[in-house]
């Protein structure tokens, strides 16, 4: 068997890795206390995560060995569980210190959950079809999303994150996010919360709402529905 590296790269793999990298610097950003650039990241994680399928389509890939997958469900554990979890962390740490440990709890369920469902995947996905459980790059948008609306509370995070992390478990069917219009809207939201484009009422980032509210119906519906 070939073990050279290069026999199970291709080019969906290394938008993987930018996937990842994004992931791990907005953790480097989270340390840092820049939580507006740390939210930025991860909707550039989310950006490459999304194309990264595609890329592999349209290249033709055959991945014997499912390399493809692993790298994109281990990009996704950095990039969609340890990123919203430091990040979380790291704004309790500065805004409210007092709530360090229920908030360090919180933050380590997002990881566990994520790993949880983020397994459960790659071991089902060749006999079940579509998602089983929230798909886990959800927390991550909804995090980013959360904080760049201008809304943000650390109470109000500790239940969202609870919530999504204990609906990236559980057994239920989540249909893909296929609504072309919908699709469109959101991108161009993220575009614009992307390039800080001041849209703004009383102090509310309007696309950074309307990605979280986006957000956060997928994932009620699908879960009720389910």
């Amino acid at each position: 068997m070939n073990t050279k590296i290069q026999s199970f790269v291709a080019i969906s793999d290394l938008v993987s890795l930018m996937n990842m990298a994004s992931g791990v610097l907005s953790i480097m950003m989270s340390i840092k206390q820049d939580f507006l650039l740390a939210s930025i990241l991860m909707i550039f994680s989310l950006l490459f995560d999304s194309i990264d399928g595609w890329v592999s389509r349209k290249t033709n890939r055959i991945d014997e060995f499912e390399f493809g997958k692993n790298i994109d469900s281990l990009s996704d554990v950095v990039s969609f569980g340890v990123a919203p979890a430091v990040f979380l962390y790291s704004y309790s740490l500065v805004n409210a210190p007092s709530l360090e440990i229920p908030t360090a709890i919180v933050s380590l369920f997002i990881v566990v959950c994520g790993v949880l469902r983020l397994t459960r995947y790659n071991v089902i996905s060749n006999h079940v079809k579509g998602f089983i459980g929230f798909p886990i790059p959800g927390i991550a948008i909804i995090m980013a999303t959360f904080y760049l609306s201008g809304l943000f509370n650390i109470y109000v995070a500790w239940i969202i994150a609870v919530i999504v992390s204990i609906a990236m478990i559980c057994n239920k069917p989540y249909d893909k996010f296929a609504n072309k219009y919908l699709l469109i809207i959101n991108g161009i939201c993220l575009v614009l919360v992307i390039l800080q484009v001041p849209l703004a009422i009383y102090s509310v980032n309007i696309p950074a709402l309307i990605a979280l509210l986006t957000s956060l119906a997928y994932l009620l519906i699908n879960f009720i529905r389910g």
